[in-house]
Order: structure tokens, then sequence, then C-alpha cells
């Protein structure tokens, strides 16, 4: 009977890591500079009315998605070495749930980019699996 966990132990995880890294940064650096124009008083006033209202929810769940599309645009772009495979976009949710997490733990102010929970989470997944739907 073979083991369907396996297989995961021969994944590239060091460089799955480092792009989810390099993505969680560049997701940051973006948010700080929407949280940036935000600063003038006419943003500042529609960014308010839009994160304190039911909307919120839905940008939050457009910056996951942007972040798994991100991602993929970062695997294609900078890690060529990496075969994309269907095992390797799924590895790649983990680590960038991981890469949240850690974000989370050193309290880096980033307004946008969310916190890690379930639909963040399903959020990453649509995205990852969107763009990278040709592999």
């Amino acid at each position: 009977m073979s083991n369907p966990l396996r297989s995961l132990k021969y994944l590239p995880w060091i460089p799955l890591l480092q792009a989810a890294l390099l993505t969680t940064l560049i997701a940051i650096a973006i948010d700080f500079l929407i949280a940036l124009s935000f600063l003038a008083p006419p943003l500042r006033v529609v960014a308010v009315q839009i994160l304190n209202s039911p909307l919120e929810i839905f940008v939050r769940l457009a910056s996951a998605v942007g972040l798994g599309a991100l991602a993929v645009v970062v695997i294609t772009r900078w890690f060529r070495q990496l075969v994309i495979t269907n095992a390797l976009l799924w590895a790649l949710v983990p680590c960038l749930v991981l890469c949240l997490f850690l974000k989370s733990l050193l309290g880096l102010p980033a307004p946008l980019l969310p916190a890690p929970n379930y639909p963040v989470l399903i959020g990453i997944i649509l995205g990852i699996f969107w763009k990278g739907r040709r592999y």
C-alpha cells in the first residue's frame, strides 16, 4: 500500500518557503504604499468607509486571492528552476499561510494584508489555482 504523504518529502520546500517569504514581503510593501496613499484626507474617508462596512470581508478576500496569484507569479519569474505541478501549488499554500502567520506574530503594520484564518486560506487557494491553472 503506497503512502500518499511520502511524496511530500520530495518537494522543494526551501525554494517554496523562499518564494512565499518574497511574496509576503512584496505584499507588505504594496500594502504599505496603499496605506500611505490613505493618508490623503479624501482617500482616508473612502478607506474608512470601505473598511468599516460589510465590504471589508470582500476586500480581505480579494487581498488573499491577490496574494496567492502573486505567489505563482513570483515562482514563475524568479524561481524558474522549480517545475510547477499540482503538488507544488498545493505545497505553496501552507508556505504562504506560515509566512502570514509569522507576519502576524511580528506585528508588522499591514492593514489590508489579512491574518491567517479560514476565509484567507480559501482566498489563497483560489488565487494560487486561478493563476496557476495552466500548470
